[in-house]
């Protein structure tokens, strides 16, 4: 995992970063956008676009906002409330669409 999505981006969803990203890496959820860690090609290209700053390199995140580095890892990993199996690797943002739903840790982040 290169890039990771933080605090920042809880219950903003600009879809700029989405926007941006070359590889289609960078899914919706409901209350956060989420990097898929092993489709990022580290090209860097969301970090700017994000309007309120909430992308990060993984070893420049913040101190308080680690959970997230698990939570973006997470959210492709695990069945997440009201699905029925892991998001995985689906080639690409685009084609999945917006997910609506987000980690546990997500849904109950308090900002």
């Amino acid at each position: 995992m290169t890039f990771v999505i933080g605090a920042a981006c809880v219950d903003v969803l600009d879809r700029a970063c989405v926007d941006e990203c070359p590889v289609d890496c960078i899914f919706e959820g409901n209350r956060m956008a989420y990097i898929q860690p092993d489709e990022c090609t580290q090209c860097g290209a969301c970090e700017p676009a994000c309007p309120v700053e909430a992308i990060y390199y993984i070893d420049d995140m913040p101190a308080g906002q680690e959970e997230f580095i698990a939570e973006n890892a997470r959210f492709f990993a695990e069945t997440l409330p009201g699905r029925d199996a892991p998001l995985g690797h689906p080639g690409g943002a685009s084609a999945v669409g917006p997910i609506g739903v987000d980690t546990v840790f997500v849904q109950q982040f308090q900002p």
